[in-house]
């Protein structure tokens, strides 16, 4: 059952605010026997533009980062690891049934829909019981199955393992693959040769990008990180020879713009992207000759972005020089910079991305927040067919089409009651084959649940859109989960999760807000929550919180919320704001010291992200504006609500002092009896375990925690 509808709140802003009863005298649901661990507080402060900032949790911040090896700081965060497993003793048996549950939910023996590309038919599979993926060819024109490459084997004996990319060769006798073995993202490639079955000597380490082959099969290019773990150079490396003779082809030498290498859809040509959150510059190069002079499309020019693609001599440039919602315009090779529109900008509709094939090309956008798939003809600009899809809240797109000279192009498909569902849409006749839809093995009914899109006023008068399901006999009023992101304009989708049903099938109604900072709405939506109008995404979320209560689906207190990254910042924010609404909080991975970060220049994000939060090192208005939101540095003596926190130590995106020096202040202030858990994994970065099964055990630690704090009963 689906629902579609707008609505209204009056003075949202002054909705009620009061906290609660002091929950001191609130009921305790955990040991307080064991008392939790409190980091030492030692004098440390820093001065920008003449304000002094208090740091007294710096010291938590390794000075030999990033080796870790400091005995205070690694003695403090197994003691809040030791008091995590303690406290969660009690839950166990939740957690086992949670897991075994979520697990019934996986088909465990599955397998990809297979895909041809050139000569070969591409697949991969999980056997049952198997965390990683074995990945599978079979030639076009028949013939078996061969299994050139195995993830289980290739992740023996370690406790993390991550598969970056997978790039075989034009020939298809070479598979290059990048893997990382700590969750600190520093990948290292090696090559297979599949002919013999045999690794090559080739070894190269440091990178974090995509891997492309030349067009004989005799270079391969890879971008190399540098000693701040940014992408800053090019590299062509010739296959046999000692990686330390690989020729830089690229290097990139602003500070904050990294540098990535990607393939043109007709495969001639390798394309160099530079650039950060607001500005690209992109260059072509034959691929029959990566050491080539590159082609620059078009000089770099502060906030303008923008990505190209080639056919026939036509450069294909999506971009938003002319048009915040972004434009796409044509340019020949032989002019690259000589920009003519295409398909004019729009208020309406946002024009996300495109892809080019021989005979169509495909626009992907979204209209009202909904995504929108466009196919489009080269001789007809005019001829716009729009795939029709029937659910009012969903997500769709483009998916793993390699391809150049095709008549059907692959789609995914998904809604928060519909599972995965795998399309070829057949061009001529417009239509859609259903090639899979993901299996539930225990079973899955959407006639039991309700979906609604809704739309929430904030303080400011924007209208948020909310996606909300809900078991069809769930009483109003009850438990609600709320979920979101806002950040680098990441619209997070209304997408199905076998997870999440955990909790709905408890009688939790589970919504996810398309808070600002994120692009549901556009361009404008981004931008409206990032830089000085960031407090904008805090305020939405706690406002569609009161929305939520106001229009009768929970009560105060009885909302449960979670983000990760960027939201988890979000999760710092609205408890600093607003404590009196949750009843449960989970932030993953939160960047919550975000001043401090941001003054940092030795970490790997930091320059690149200055577009995103401001420069405070330059700025006294940026220094002052993050301080005023920052949420390890706005944290003060009052209630706040139960709190599960979780960090990798070998994070590099958001480093694991962030959040041990947030729940070192939040247990030095906070006025409150109700529990405060941090988590660290040891081994694993900003994903958290890696393997399905080993991730989804952390999901059910989640869901327990939030079940146990809700009071909700097996």
């Amino acid at each position: 059952m689906s629902i579609i509808r707008n609505i209204t709140l009056a003075a949202l802003a002054a909705a009620a605010t009061a906290l609660p009863a002091n929950a001191q005298d609130a009921e305790v649901n955990y040991d307080t026997s064991i008392q939790p661990p409190r980091a030492e507080q030692r004098e440390h402060s820093y001065t920008y533009h003449g304000i002094t900032v208090s740091d007294p949790y710096a010291w938590l911040r390794d000075e030999s980062y990033p080796v870790i090896d400091d005995e205070d700081v690694l003695d403090y965060l197994r003691a809040e690891n030791t008091y995590f497993e303690t406290q969660m003793a009690g839950q166990q048996q939740l957690v086992e049934t949670l897991f075994t549950e979520m697990r019934g939910r996986i088909k465990e023996d599955d397998s990809s829909v297979p895909q041809r590309d050139g000569d070969w038919i591409y697949w991969s599979e999980f056997e049952e019981g198997g965390e990683y993926r074995k990945y599978y060819r079979r030639p076009a024109e028949g013939g078996e199955a061969v299994l050139f490459l195995d993830g289980p084997a290739l992740a023996e004996g370690h406790e993390y393992f991550s598969l970056g990319d997978i790039s075989v060769s034009e020939s298809g006798r070479y598979v290059a693959y990048s893997t990382d073995t700590s969750g600190a993202e520093r990948y290292t490639v090696q090559i297979l040769d599949t002919e013999t079955g045999e690794l090559l000597p080739d070894t190269i380490e440091d990178t974090n990008t995509g891997l492309i082959w030349a067009a004989d099969d005799s270079m391969l290019v890879y971008g190399r990180a540098n000693e701040n773990w940014r992408v800053d150079r090019i590299f062509a490396h010739t296959i046999g020879e000692d990686s330390a003779n690989d020729v830089e082809i690229y290097h990139e030498a602003q500070l904050g713009f990294t540098t990535s290498p990607g393939l043109s859809s007709n495969r001639e040509w390798l394309i160099i992207a530079a650039g950060d959150n607001e500005t690209s510059e992109v260059r072509f190069i034959p691929i029959t000759d990566p050491t080539a002079e590159p082609i620059l499309v078009r000089e770099r020019q502060t906030g303008v972005e923008y990505s190209a693609d080639i056919r026939e001599g036509t450069l294909y440039i999506w971009s938003n020089d002319e048009h915040v919602n972004f434009r796409l315009a044509t340019a020949p090779l032989s002019d690259p910079g000589n920009w003519t529109t295409l398909i004019e900008g729009s208020d309406e509709f946002y024009l996300t991305g495109f892809d080019l094939f021989r005979d169509f090309y495909v626009t992907e956008g979204r209209l009202n927040g909904l995504d929108q798939v466009q196919i489009r003809y080269y001789d007809d600009p005019s001829r716009v067919e729009t795939i029709a899809f029937p659910e009012a809240t969903y997500t769709a797109g483009t998916s793993n089409n390699p391809e150049w000279a095709v008549d059907r192009i692959r789609l995914s498909y998904e809604s928060p009651i519909t599972p995965d569902t795998v399309y070829d849409y057949h061009v001529a006749s417009q239509e859609l084959e259903t090639l899979k839809v993901q299996e539930i093995p225990s079973g899955f009914d959407p006639s039991l649940y309700t979906v609604e899109r809704i739309q929430v006023r904030a303080r400011d008068g924007a209208m948020v859109p909310v996606s909300i399901v809900y078991r069809t006999d769930r009483e109003m009023g009850g438990p609600l989960h709320m979920y979101a992101y806002g950040a680098y304009g990441f619209a997070y989708p209304p997408n199905f999760s076998t997870t999440r049903f955990s909790l709905i099938d408890r009688g939790v109604a589970y919504a996810i807000a398309h808070i600002r900072g994120g692009d549901d709405l556009g361009r404008n939506w981004y931008l409206q929550g990032k830089m000085e109008e960031r407090t904008n995404t805090f305020n939405d979320f706690v406002d569609v919180g009161r929305g939520l209560i106001e229009l009768g689906y929970t009560s105060e207190g009885q909302i449960s919320a979670s983000g990760g990254s960027a939201g988890g910042e979000l999760m710092g924010a609205v408890v600093n704001q607003a404590p009196e609404l949750f009843g449960a909080v989970v932030a993953h991975v939160p960047f919550v010291d975000v001043l401090t970060t941001m003054l940092d220049t030795s970490l790997p994000l930091t320059p690149g992200e200055w577009p995103e939060w401001g420069n405070p090192i330059e700025s006294k208005a940026a220094f002052t504006h993050l301080l005023s939101y920052s949420p390890y540095d706005q944290v003060i003596a009052q209630d706040y609500p139960p709190m599960l926190v979780t960090a990798g130590l070998n994070d590099p995106r958001v480093t694991y002092w962030e959040p041990a020096k947030w729940v070192a202040k939040l247990r030095e202030l906070k006025t409150d009896n109700n529990i405060l858990l941090l988590k660290t994994n040891m081994g694993a970065g900003h994903g958290g375990r890696s393997g399905r099964f080993e991730g989804l055990r952390e999901t059910a630690e989640e869901v327990a925690f939030i079940l146990w704090q809700l009071g909700i009963e097996e």
